[in-house]
């Protein structure tokens, strides 16, 4: 094998199956997903006569596994996707599909066989919450067996989202407030310079402010929410600030503000934080906040677990000032806000 190539391999305890894959994140772009394909290596004398499968598994968890007591467990399977690779229902060579494949193959010798599935689903994962892939190579008389542990070898894998850059689409939201005793109103327009941000991207957000209201406007924050629709067992939702800029800017009545924050949405500001979506993690790897979630109009979104989206919101206070004669007052106050998807 090449030196370049990293190969991830995991054996069962009792050393009769063993699965190599060259890559454990799998890419959806959108139109097509990258399939997830590999090789199982198999040892004759520890079968003993059974038949080998591989499994590509798709679970949706909803509690920790600790919970899984008394018969019920908090989970449930998407999709399962089970075939025979030993003994060998096709000919290696219809089997084969990459050249990683290939070069196992030649590698590992006779008693190795190729597998290939596709992938559908998307995977996030919210605090104890998860959408789960999984690839796992057992032994039995049948598929329908229940599997034995110490003849079985499970292989997390992770299913990622890539957007293409849409640079033609600028996000832009704008609105008019008017006020209880104001003749004019104040409008407020939020907007961003393109629509797709990559992690580690900052996210620069240009706010103008047109105060011709009676009211003055203060305390300006900008902040970039989650948002996280678990769609598939409750319709609940999960909103979460990941990024938030809390300024003293203000707007005194009959003034403009024009200006541009800049907000990091990372998962290093807000690694103490509970109720986060995250993109998949393998073993002790990082990972990243959970990518927006593109759903294709033919697929339910039931399917799909859990759905991720991002919002910039722009806050403020509008403060209505009172006076009597020869005193001031304190007056009242409303918040508004505005958001921008």
């Amino acid at each position: 094998m090449s030196p370049k190539h990293v190969i991830f391999k995991k054996v069962s305890r009792d050393k009769s199956v063993a699965v190599y894959m060259a890559k454990r994140d799998f890419v959806d772009h959108c139109d097509v997903v990258d399939p997830v394909d590999g090789v199982i290596l198999i040892d004759p004398v520890q079968l003993k006569g059974k038949k080998v499968y591989v499994m590509l598994s798709c679970t949706f968890r909803y509690g920790r596994q600790d919970m899984d007591v008394m018969g019920v467990a908090f989970r449930r399977d998407l999709f399962l996707v089970t075939r025979q690779v030993y003994p060998e229902l096709q000919d290696k060579e219809k089997l084969t599909h990459t050249k990683i494949q290939q070069k196992l193959l030649r590698k590992l010798g006779d008693n190795a066989f190729p597998f290939f599935f596709e992938v559908r689903k998307k995977q996030n994962q919210l605090s104890k919450c998860a959408v789960e892939f999984e690839v796992k190579a057992f032994c039995g008389e049948n598929q329908d067996d229940k599997i034995d542990k110490q003849s079985s070898v499970r292989l997390t894998i992770r299913k990622i989202q890539h957007s293409p850059e849409n640079t033609k689409l600028v996000p832009v939201a704008e609105t008019t407030f008017e006020f209880l005793m104001s003749e004019k109103p104040l409008h407020v327009k939020l907007s961003l310079p393109k629509e797709t941000f990559y992690h580690g991207e900052p996210v620069p957000v240009n706010v103008e402010i047109t105060n011709s209201s009676s009211r003055n406007i203060k305390d300006i924050s900008v902040s970039v929410e989650q948002v996280t629709n678990v769609v598939l067992y409750s319709n609940d939702k999960y909103v979460k600030s990941v990024a938030k800029e809390e300024t003293n800017d203000s707007v005194p009545s009959g003034t403009s503000l024009k200006k541009d924050y800049t907000l990091y949405p990372l998962l290093a500001h807000n690694k103490d934080r509970r109720g986060l979506a995250l993109d998949g993690r393998l073993k002790h790897e990082d990972t990243n906040l959970a990518s927006s979630s593109i759903v294709k109009q033919e697929v339910l979104k039931e399917v799909q677990g859990m759905l991720v989206s991002y919002k910039v919101i722009v806050r403020m206070i509008g403060l209505q000032q009172e006076a009597s004669e020869g005193h001031g007052g304190g007056g009242s106050h409303g918040r508004i806000w505005i958001d921008c998807k």
